[in-house]
């Protein structure tokens, strides 16, 4: 069987009884003035398992924990792991400049930002158990900030990333329109050699001698004349009809994808400011 709960530790019995053979959620539990913190380490993105901290404050006040170490200030110690992790990942969100980098930072607030909600919502339930520890008030407010930086983080990184792909987008839509107004051009200059190509196609063959005196000097530069004439004709119907079809000009928006992301942040108590 496993051990949750160090052998050395003198708690109540009911209090031991409550473990399986996992740790399970954050919560807090109290037995004869014997107060068990269950906690859990920041965890990673690809981690399954989270790895519990047991913490245990006895009648007296005084704290210790599973975790090797000094076991002062242990309340502290836990909640700064969290707070130093915030740092980092607000530092990766203002580096961030695509889409991949704005996902992998969503993959790893989110396990966070649960954590550190079930984390507040234990010290909270603590401190309705024991509501005279200054500690444990302490803990809970800075839980509550951390809580608040992991929520404000993942929805920054959320609004990067569909500010990205919305971009993204309409810079395709930008690249088609350029498409098709070059494919219009085209289309115009083939309007105008159109008319050319088909009478010279058709006086260009070899069906009787008896045209043979039709390809005089005069004939030809009519003939071309005419063509030239047709063409415009029909490119200026074409241009008008494609006129008339346009209602908007393509958006040219000169914003970045940091524009509009920058929020306040609450500064955790008792730590530097993250922003």
């Amino acid at each position: 069987m496993t051990i949750i709960v160090p052998d050395s530790w003198d708690i109540p019995q009911q209090i031991r009884d409550r473990f399986g053979d996992t740790a399970g959620r954050q919560r807090a539990m109290l037995a004869a003035g014997h107060l068990l913190l269950v906690l859990h380490e920041p965890p990673g993105p690809d981690d399954r398992d989270r790895k519990a901290r047991i913490l245990w404050r006895d009648p007296a006040g005084s704290w210790a924990w599973n975790a090797d170490g000094s076991v002062t200030h242990l309340l502290k110690k836990h909640l700064a792991s969290f707070t130093e992790l915030t740092e980092q990942l607000e530092n990766q969100l203002q580096a961030a400049s695509g889409a991949a980098d704005y996902f992998s930072l969503l993959q790893a607030i989110a396990p966070l930002h649960r954590t550190s909600r079930n984390l507040h919502t234990t010290l909270q339930q603590a401190r309705e158990m024991i509501p005279e520890d200054r500690d444990i008030i302490v803990a809970r407010d800075s839980a509550s900030d951390i809580e608040r930086a992991f929520e404000l983080l993942h929805e920054d990184a959320k609004n990067g990333l569909d500010y990205t792909m919305a971009r993204r987008t309409e810079l395709q839509s930008e690249q088609t329109y350029k498409m098709s107004v070059s494919a219009h051009r085209l289309n115009v200059l083939a309007a105008v050699f159109f008319p050319v190509t088909a009478i010279t196609s058709i006086f260009g063959m070899n069906c009787s001698p008896a045209l043979d005196p039709l390809t005089s000097a005069w004939i030809f530069w009519g003939v071309l004349g005419f063509g030239s004439v047709s063409g415009l004709v029909l490119s200026r119907i074409i241009t008008q009809e494609s006129a008339g079809d346009e209602t908007s000009e393509p958006p040219n928006p000169e914003r970045t994808p940091r524009d509009g992301l920058k929020q306040a942040r609450p500064k955790i108590r008792g730590q530097k400011s993250y922003q």
